[in-house]
């Protein structure tokens, strides 16, 4: 099982100094904390993307392709690539290139986005948001597996005759991870394709992101990618770790009052009790993530929030020795001890690479289309 942690990026003010960082300094940040996470163990860093404050990450695979000259080991990942506003012939090039720069150490996950005015920055109308998802999806998905593509569509000019440059790395496409906060369209495209599913588990309660998962899995099944079971399946969490539970209270309670997004809302307590939030010591931590297991079923990638509302540099890097020496050593054994035989490890390019190459030498009368399913000449 894969654990990381995700960013959004935004650049808050911390309530209990009032100090804001500046742009250059959160950016800074943000490489600093991936590299940290990579230090003490973790196996997965993803930003977010948006195009408005108070939001830094603009350019994803720029960030990625810098974070990549520093790390050895670490994916590097979105926590969303905008499927919607972005022309997906240029997220083919950008993340192929990408995967070229970090040895193959690259996936992304697609979504929608949660700001409303993006849509007509990009020449777009949000009120086309699941056919725009649904067809640049598509393209995309096109555009990594066939070496020239004609393609016509509602929302692009036409291609004809056109290679996306460079290729995939060993010709084995990023794998994609479909995120979704609400729409069960979007878990129908992710099983359709067979791709990943990623369920965001942060500010909804449990049994809504239950309901998307159970059908993305049923779907999943339904187009004959395996098992219900065996679908990839990703999480996400958010935590303040301190060693006693009671200063983990105290020092998160400003933050989240503060909030930009749950601010000024629900209190602390009543978030934390209808939400995934788990705000406590390290064993508090441990046994609510065991938790989303009962409630998803085996999962095979898990990540956290740590680096928002305001909070110091400081702080998260603290966050992340606490997670790296104290909690997923413990999650990583007791997930692996709980985890069913069948259910499939989380894919890297490494798995993915030997699963083409195994595919390529089966029976030269079988063949198989680009749907992935097997066909008999």
């Amino acid at each position: 099982m894969q654990f990381g942690i995700f960013s959004v990026g935004d650049v808050t003010p911390d309530p209990t100094t009032g100090r804001e960082p500046t742009e250059h300094e959160r950016i800074k940040a943000m490489v600093t904390i991936a590299r940290k996470a990579e230090e003490v163990g973790l196996d997965v860093f993803a930003t977010g993307e948006h195009h408005n404050p108070p939001f830094v990450p603009s350019s994803p695979t720029t960030m990625l392709g810098y974070i990549a000259a520093r790390t050895e080991r670490l994916i590097l990942s979105t926590s969303t690539t905008l499927i919607t506003t972005n022309d997906p012939v240029k997220i083919a090039e950008d993340f192929a290139m990408l995967q070229h720069l970090a040895d193959g150490r690259v996936d992304l996950m697609m979504g929608r986005g949660n700001t409303g005015p993006v849509y007509p920055w990009f020449g777009q109308d949000i009120r086309q948001g699941i056919p725009l998802a649904v067809e640049n999806y598509a393209l995309l998905h096109r555009l990594w597996r066939e070496d020239v593509v004609d393609w016509q569509g509602r929302f692009r000019t036409p291609l004809q005759g056109f290679t996306s440059t460079p290729r995939p790395l060993d010709g084995v496409p990023p794998f994609v991870w479909h995120g979704s906060i609400r729409s069960p369209e979007i878990a129908e495209q992710a099983a359709y394709y067979g791709d990943g599913f990623f369920a965001n588990h942060i500010f909804w309660p449990t049994d809504h992101f239950r309901r998307l998962i159970d059908l993305y899995r049923r779907r999943y099944e339904h187009y004959g990618h395996g098992t219900a079971e065996q679908a990839i399946v990703g999480l996400g969490g958010q935590v303040f770790i301190r060693p006693n539970s009671q200063d983990a209270v105290r020092e998160f309670r400003p933050y989240f009052d503060n909030a930009p997004v749950y601010g000024h809302g629900p209190s602390l307590e009543d978030f934390m009790a209808q939400t995934p939030l788990t705000v406590g010591s390290p064993q508090q931590v441990i046994d609510r993530t065991l938790t989303f297991r009962e409630h998803f079923g085996d999962y095979q990638r898990q990540l956290f929030l740590t680096d928002h509302a305001g909070l110091p540099l400081k702080t998260v890097l603290e966050q992340l020795d606490l997670l790296g020496e104290q909690v997923i050593p413990v999650l990583r054994s007791e997930f692996a001890a709980r985890r069913a035989a069948e259910v499939p490890a989380a894919p890297t390019h490494a798995s993915l690479r030997a699963a083409k190459e195994a595919a390529m030498a089966v029976d030269p009368n079988e063949l198989t289309d680009d749907t992935g399913e097997l066909v008999t000449s």
